[in-house]
């Protein structure tokens, strides 16, 4: 049997706009088939099959592991065969955020990428705060603004201060890209009940590619001292197919080496909860960036973990990001204020054009792929966003 990620998607179809549906991918993200499982479920998938009835996968979601893995199972039996009446070109499917997103929390995972601004903005002091390897920083982001991939991004408009000191209010003049690394949250937990981190597969669905947009001009002003605001609220978009925790088990490994004794609730030793993801950045058709999810320091586990052991609960839906993903070398980081060094450095696209950050217009796309088993490459999907002009 070839392998596949076998992810999952909400779609609608030309002859049928109102009508929401749940498909899974057969062959790939970019190229192939999707089956239609909200009208195949009942053939193939016995009491199952209502799970996705609704067009999303919000009950798939809340179903909890076991069901996601008699699911999988059934559809690993049958995806090589499946009955061509329940499926369609990929190219033929509109593809709509594929669940419901609930919570949203925005991690800041990366020693690379935190180091990196660190000495950006602190030239003069230690690159990470003292509390960044006891704990996975993190805040609460605005769940409301998470697109599927291929919405447009509008230019947001807020308050920044320029060179000169002066507060101005207009449109960003720094808009930004983070490359993430996003978790799905199946089954939820109980108010006061911490998750702990090898319970992640038991809570963690799958995953997705994210962009994090950042206006980091508006941010720069507005940070201190509660942190993010309106530099990160007004768009994160995510990939269309999200690919169940399952299909990445030869992609574990091991984190970084922790250089920090770690409180119990997160010291991990011998996990593999680390993913060896790498990621493709392009912007107008370019590549400008390889980052390796391998170098990130603190787990999808112990995000978790961290997030939850003061007794906050989490829900079906749930989403939580990595942050911005950067490995050690300057052809790996994740976002263009690393590239272009706060933007003093511009790129130079091989169209001879130059970027600092994003212009109206531009495009960008990440990808994601990861090791299968058995030697093939497997294709996480991506997410697409393009900058439209500020109303």
């Amino acid at each position: 049997m070839t392998w596949a990620t076998l992810p999952y998607g909400s779609f609608t179809t030309p002859d049928e706009p109102g009508r929401r549906r749940v498909g899974v991918r057969l062959d790939g993200h970019r190229t192939g088939r999707v089956l239609d499982l909200t009208a195949a479920g009942p053939a193939l998938l016995g009491p199952h099959a209502g799970l996705f009835a609704g067009g999303t996968l919000d009950r798939l979601l809340a179903a909890g592991p076991q069901a996601w893995q008699e699911v999988r199972e059934a559809l690993l039996a049958t995806w090589e065969t499946a009955d061509e009446r329940f499926t369609i070109p990929a190219d033929a499917a509109t593809l709509h955020l594929p669940w419901s997103v609930g919570d949203y929390v925005d991690f800041y995972a990366s020693e690379h990428h935190a180091a990196n601004l660190g000495r950006l903005f602190r030239p003069d002091s230690d690159p990470l705060t003292p509390n960044w390897k006891h704990l996975p920083v993190g805040y609460h982001g605005r769940s409301g603004t998470v697109v599927v991939s291929g919405t447009p991004v509008r230019r947001p408009r807020g308050q920044r201060r320029t060179p000169d000191g002066e507060v101005v209010f207009g449109p960003s003049t720094r808009l930004d890209i983070e490359v993430e690394f996003g978790f799905v949250v199946g089954a939820g937990s109980r108010l006061g009940e911490p998750v702990p981190h090898d319970a992640f597969p038991d809570h963690v669905f799958g995953v997705c590619v994210v962009n994090d947009w950042s206006a980091r001009d508006i941010q720069a002003w507005e940070y201190v001292p509660l942190g993010p605001f309106l530099g990160k609220s007004f768009g994160t978009s995510v990939s269309p197919w999200v690919v169940p925790l399952a299909a990445l088990a030869a992609a574990r490994v091991p984190p970084p080496p922790r250089d920090v004794p770690l409180q119990p609730y997160l010291d991990d030793p011998g996990s593999r909860w680390g993913f060896d993801v790498t990621f493709d950045v392009h912007l107008n058709g370019h590549p400008v960036s390889r980052p390796p999810l391998a170098s990130m320091y603190w787990t999808g586990a112990q995000m978790l973990a961290h997030m939850t052991i003061n007794g906050a609960n989490v829900r079906p839906g749930d989403l939580y990001a990595s942050g911005t993903v950067s490995g050690p070398e300057p052809g790996q980081w994740g976002s263009l204020i690393e590239l272009t060094r706060g933007g003093t450095d511009p790129l130079t696209l091989p169209d001879r054009t130059t970027r600092t950050f994003l212009e109206d217009g531009d495009e960008v796309v990440i990808s994601a792929t990861a090791p299968g088993p058995d030697g093939p490459v497997l294709d996480l999907g991506s997410v697409v966003g393009t900058i439209a002009p500020v109303v």
